[in-house]
């Protein structure tokens, strides 16, 4: 592991490697309504191997959310990392799920909501703290999410939880609560294909860590879905959802196909798979990026975390790609 580049310093001085792994995956599947919003069925007993597997490989952190699976992410979680207060647990709240029925049922950020959901987060993941508390409604009001943000500051102070953050893409959203006490994270979407620039100069600019979401575009750069790959239909990509970008109609949306295409070697630079370039790309771009792939398996975990042996792409690669894009995006 490339130690100066693959590493990033907590706001509570610790030192991780700078790539986590996101959890929603294991969830399982939940709805809204007959609209899917899981990654499909799921064997907990891989999740759970798959999660060791990681431990095993020096991952320190583990992203999460109250309503992924209707909960049933935070408790496989739970199992797996029991007794383990040495790893980094990061969760969501804001969306309210009902465990029985796998339904979604509203979003919520009222005070007694979300003091509820910290408690049922420390349930289930066998907690009496978390590490890293983030709002998860993406577009709330700004002025409305100071009352938000002044219960997580006495969340806090109570020791419910260490420090906090606000899952969002907007960089007005990050700029307002930047300088509060125990704001640490932005996590976003960001990627080679989506480059997330203005919000990544907001978290720089005010020593933030950006948890990079969709680091691998849903899947789209493990190069794994060709043109005629259909999702399944349990699956969050084939439905049809505004922010579902990086596939239409259950397959890979062309235009990213496209993009893809035109920086599939730059990104196997010095041997490492799609994925892996993609994640050094992330490095490559800040010193604050710390990307959260998701997983099912041991095999993907162990892809993932590959990475780390090789550390950030050359600048001048990263450079290149970034070039190339901008005149795929040009041409389209």
């Amino acid at each position: 592991m490339n130690n100066d580049k693959t590493t990033i310093t907590l706001w509570n001085g610790r030192t991780i490697p700078r790539l986590g792994m996101g959890c929603w995956a294991i969830g399982g599947p939940f709805y809204a309504g007959d609209v899917p919003l899981g990654w499909g069925e799921v064997d907990d007993n891989e999740s759970i191997a798959a999660v060791h597997r990681a431990l095993d490989l020096g991952i320190e952190l583990f992203d999460t959310a109250s309503n992924y699976g209707a909960g049933h992410s935070e408790e496989v979680l739970g199992r797996a990392l029991e007794g383990r207060n040495d790893v980094v647990i990061a969760t969501k709240f804001g969306f309210a799920t009902d465990p029985a029925t796998k339904q979604a049922t509203g979003a919520f950020a009222d005070e007694a909501f979300i003091r509820a959901s910290v408690e049922t987060s420390l349930r289930r993941l066998k907690r009496g703290r978390l590490d890293l508390l983030q709002f998860h409604l993406n577009d709330f009001d700004p002025q409305q999410s100071d009352t938000v943000f002044d219960v997580l500051g006495r969340l806090r102070t109570e020791g419910k939880i260490e420090a906090f953050g606000w899952s969002t893409d907007y960089p007005d959203r990050a700029e307002r609560h930047a300088k509060r006490d125990g704001f640490v994270a932005i996590q976003h979407n960001m990627n080679v294909l989506s480059p997330a620039a203005e919000l990544l100069g907001v978290i720089e600019k005010h020593g933030l860590i950006s948890i990079d979401r969709g680091p691998l575009a849903m899947g789209l750069l493990s190069g794994k879905f060709s043109a005629d790959k259909t999702i399944g239909e349990k699956d969050v990509r084939g439905a049809a959802l505004d922010w579902m970008i990086y596939f239409k109609d259950g397959r890979v949306a062309p235009e990213f196909a496209r993009m893809l295409d035109a920086v599939r070697e730059l990104l196997r630079t010095d041997g490492r798979t799609l994925s892996q370039g993609a994640l050094a790309w992330l490095w490559a771009k800040s010193d604050r990026t710390l990307p959260i792939p998701g997983f099912r398996t041991v095999a993907q975990v162990e892809e993932n975390a590959g990475a780390l042996d090789k550390g950030p792409l050359p600048k001048a690669v990263a450079d290149e790609i970034d070039a190339v894009l901008r005149t795929v995006a040009i041409a389209a």
